[in-house]
């Protein structure tokens, strides 16, 4: 009979190692899975190759190759706040994989666990299986999977991971609720523009250059002039405007010009100060919970490297991961580049000087989270006023071209 080399843990979270004799590497694990003991590493020692591995393999194979599953960042926080609860109420990992599953709704969900069940129970760790599935397993889920297992510590760390996806969830959607009035009142204002120069204006004034004996006054003129254009032309506008969307995505496409775009939009008036803080804040969570959970440094900045969402700091944290693998200071790097915040090079710098830089940086995430939250209350505070008064300047623009000519051609008549 084969035997198998493994690593294990127990319920108590003691890492065990061994040799246990077994048919296959699925019975190695069953029979580890009745001492109490969940399998992280199963190697074949001796005896026949294991014939059921390639058959899994390839049916794990084919069934990558369709579309799977997947589940939205609040359905995928709640699933690793459910594995968390149960592994921290002692349940080993494939018995707490099982519970979730005889609850789990919907289509994502049961897809996902049985996944991860089949991969487990065949002597996989929890993140292979979790990279293997693919979406909505991104680098940072299975970072922190890995890490979990590395400490010995997953409970814990699957509730850092989860607050962690739970922040940005919410994030997300205060900066949707932040938008959302100011752009419903931008769009009324071009509806509004649209109807008062294409139809309304043009009615009114109608009788009035059917007489032809008062002088058109310029703000007329020009609201005329608007109307005839965009009356014969909104066609050739409208194909111009698609051109010009396309040909700005192609030009946002090239990595070069994606920099330069990114740059400008961080020096927006108050657009840019929020894109900053809104990064900055998802990087310092990011990187302080994944340095938390024992992650190498390296490792943990090409983690949170994606989360910024802006090529430009992008590109300062690719320099920054360049000078740390060389044996240089974090803080550096990040000073150099001048897009991050001077709070946060200062943290870092400390954090490294005493050692605690995990620390700090979950201080310093508490700290941007209320920035960002300044952040968006005053975005939410200027946007209105600043659309009102645009609003109140196209209204008496629209307002002169119409009682202009009404007032001269009353003076005519008297």
């Amino acid at each position: 009979m084969p035997t198998f080399q493994y690593q294990s843990m127990s319920a108590s979270g003691d890492r065990l190692s061994g040799v246990i004799a077994a048919a296959n590497r699925a019975e190695a694990v069953r029979t580890l899975l009745q001492r109490g003991e969940t399998a992280t590493s199963i190697t074949m020692t001796s005896g026949a190759a294991d014939q059921a591995s390639p058959v899994r393999t390839t049916r794990s194979a084919s069934r990558t190759s369709l579309r799977r599953p997947t589940l939205r960042k609040t359905e995928m926080a709640t699933l690793i706040r459910e594995m968390a609860t149960a592994l921290e109420a002692g349940l080993p990992l494939m018995q707490a994989l099982r519970t979730i599953r005889r609850q789990a709704s919907g289509k994502g969900a049961p897809a996902i666990l049985d996944h991860l069940i089949e991969r487990v129970e065949a002597g996989e760790p929890l993140y292979k299986a979790a990279q293997e599935y693919g979406r909505p397993f991104d680098d940072l889920i299975i970072g922190m999977l890995r890490a979990s297992e590395a400490s010995g510590r997953t409970h814990e760390v699957l509730h850092q991971l989860a607050d962690l996806l739970e922040r940005s969830v919410e994030l997300r959607r205060e900066l949707m609720s932040a938008a959302f009035y100011p752009m419903l009142v931008l769009g009324l204002i071009l509806v509004s523009v649209v109807i008062l120069v294409t139809v309304l204006i043009p009615r009114l004034m109608g009788p009035l250059i059917a007489t032809g004996n008062v002088a058109l006054p310029m703000p007329t003129r020009v609201i005329l002039g608007i109307s005839t254009f965009l009356q014969s032309w909104w066609l050739v506008l409208v194909i111009v405007g698609v051109v010009a969307w396309l040909a700005a995505r192609a030009w946002i496409a090239n990595p070069s010009n994606r920099m330069k775009f990114d740059r400008f939009k961080l020096k927006i008036p108050l657009i840019g100060p929020l894109i900053r803080d809104v990064a900055v804040a998802r990087f310092t969570h990011t990187l302080g919970t994944l340095c938390s959970a024992g992650l190498p440094i390296l490792e943990a900045l090409r983690i949170t490297r994606d989360t910024l969402g802006n090529t430009a700091m992008m590109g300062a944290i690719d320099l920054v991961q360049g000078q740390v693998a060389e044996g240089k200071p974090l803080a550096d790097p990040l000073e150099r580049s001048k897009l991050f915040p001077p709070l946060l090079v200062q943290v870092v710098n400390l954090g490294e000087r005493s050692g605690r830089l995990e620390s700090m940086l979950m201080h310093a995430a508490s700290a941007f989270d209320r920035q960002v939250n300044t952040s968006v209350k005053l975005v939410m505070k200027a946007l209105p006023p600043i659309l009102i008064i645009v609003m109140a300047c196209v209204a008496g623009f629209v307002l002169a071209a119409i009682l202009l000519p009404l007032m001269e051609m009353q003076a005519f008549a008297q």
